[in-house]
């Protein structure tokens, strides 16, 4: 070995600061310790292992909390693998949140579906760790390999139910749609690679997968032909994570087919996931070939609120409805990040946007997981007539969850769509304004004839013949119900009142 090829082994070796990745550490930690749990405990003592991932994950969340601001904000480790913000360190804590709710949501749903419980736990501590690492990542090489565990986690996690059809199905559907996403992202960053690392050009990096290397090749030559083919294969391998026109078509079945914990899972971190990476993406990395990424992300917004609002409105299974209503919010959020080209309050507003989407859509869910009977894939709206009468408690945080999705004030999901609207108007972006307020008006229809299923039935009888009764749902528990009213009660203050926390998202 060379002593120029030892000194830099030695530089990146100096650069290893293990205590910035701590938390990840801890959720590996815990999720190969669940498994050696299952193996040494006894069959009674085996139930108490999700309450150790719950109780663990709460502890990782409180961490993350006491010190968010970190002394290793906004500086590198591992070698420039790795990138530390605040905006990554709230991404970080959203992360630990939708795992911990995830797994109150599999309390619920694993006491009528037999499946092995240890495993789902550690799944979705393994595909946390990941989601955090990829948010933090500033090397392709890092970002595929974080990317694809939490893509390879989500293939398990989509067909958990192994003896349901509809949940192996969505797996599989998941599984070769995903591939094609991947192989899509991978050729991008092939083209990437060859371009950056050319040396017949001038500008050529000896680091083509460093974004900040990329972005300075890009810079002197954004009108690279192949550069800015392999940008846009990267977007759209990234479009497929959050559900985006044209890429959209599997959420249908796989947000059916799935458990439930599972589609809020996805509906959530891993939306949320993409998102954070398309802002570094777009913003940073891509940013000199601003002339060809804007119009590909315009158009696709406009498409993705269009199509999602318009095919919700004839859905009648919930879980579909949930899964295209969240299309439908990828092109709001997808407006967010265009306005952040012009109007830096625009970053904030999507991290905002993504909150607010947290505390509503883990409501819904929470709601979905205690009425669904039966088949956990074959969720219709007729279950939830009379809901409100029957069981108030799930009606009114169903009402709450839906009136935040749809952008009723004072909700923290008006809010939300209020700050980014803002910032697209600052931005210029009055076209795809239009288009937002268009699709929001249509989203206030599919979501109050849910509302109007719970609490108007089609009889003003009590009860009368043909109008089902509130199905026998899961009776709540104090976990589930006190998570449920966590999320309510954040959903209202926060549409009031933003405090400290407002400022920091504005300031982003």
């Amino acid at each position: 070995m060379s002593a120029a090829h030892l000194t830099a082994l030695q530089a990146a070796a100096s650069s290893n600061e293990w205590a910035a990745i701590f938390p990840e550490i801890i959720l590996a930690g815990l999720a190969v310790l669940l498994l050696v749990f299952e193996l040494v405990l006894p069959g009674p003592q085996r139930r108490l292992i999700p309450a150790f991932a719950m109780i663990g994950l709460i502890g990782v969340l409180v961490g993350l909390g006491l010190n968010f601001h970190t002394a290793f904000l906004d500086h590198d480790s591992f070698g420039g693998l790795l990138h530390h913000t605040a905006g990554t360190q709230f991404m970080r804590v959203f992360f630990v949140l939708s795992a911990l709710l995830v797994s109150v949501l599999g309390t619920v749903t694993f006491k009528r579906q037999p499946a092995p419980r240890v495993e789902f736990h550690h799944l979705v501590l393994v595909v946390t760790a990941a989601l955090m690492l990829l948010v933090q990542s500033r090397h392709f090489v890092m970002f595929f390999v974080a990317l694809e565990t939490v893509t390879v986690g989500f293939y398990v996690l989509v067909s958990y139910f192994r003896t349901s059809a509809a949940s192996l199905e969505a797996g599989l559907k998941y599984l070769v749609l995903g591939a094609l996403s991947s192989a899509i992202l991978l050729f991008g960053l092939v083209l990437l690679y060859g371009v950056a690392g050319n040396r017949a050009l001038a500008g050529a990096t000896a680091e083509p997968m460093r974004f900040d290397a990329l972005r300075a090749f890009l810079g002197a030559h954004p009108d690279n032909f192949l550069a800015n083919v392999g940008a846009v294969m990267v977007l759209a391998g990234v479009a497929f994570k959050i559900g985006a026109v044209p890429f959209q078509i599997w959420i249908p079945d796989v947000y059916q087919g799935a458990p439930t914990p599972v589609t809020a899972f996805l509906a959530v971190a891993s939306k949320a996931g993409g998102f954070a990476v398309l802002l570094t993406l777009a913003l940073s990395v891509f940013d000199p070939l601003r002339a060809v990424v804007v119009p590909a992300l315009s158009v696709m917004a406009a498409a993705t609120i269009l199509f999602g609002n318009l095919a919700a409105l004839r859905q009648r299974n919930v879980k579909r409805l949930m899964g295209l209503s969240g299309v439908s919010h990828a092109g709001y959020l997808l407006l967010g990040v265009i306005a952040a080209y012009r109007e830096p309050t625009a970053v904030g507003a999507v991290y905002f946007y993504l909150l607010a989407y947290l505390l509503a859509a883990f409501a819904v869910f929470a709601v979905m997981a205690h009425v669904s009977v039966g088949d956990d894939a074959d969720q219709s709206l007729a279950p939830y007539a009379n809901l409100a009468r029957e069981r108030p408690f799930l009606g009114l945080i169903l009402a709450v969850g839906l009136g935040s999705l749809a952008g009723i004030p004072p909700l923290a999901g008006f809010l939300g769509k209020l700050l980014v609207f803002i910032a697209a108007f600052k931005a210029g972006l009055y076209g795809l304004l239009v288009v937002a307020v268009f699709g929001v008006i249509i989203s206030i229809y599919y979501y109050f004839g849910w509302i109007k299923a719970a609490f108007f039935p089609t009889t003003s009888a009590p009860l009368a013949e043909g109008v089902p009764a509130a199905p026998a749902a899961s009776r709540v528990g104090v976990l589930a119900g006190t998570a449920m009213i966590v999320l309510t009660v954040a959903s209202l203050v926060l549409g009031v009142y933003q405090g400290p926390l407002g400022q920091w998202f504005l300031s982003q």
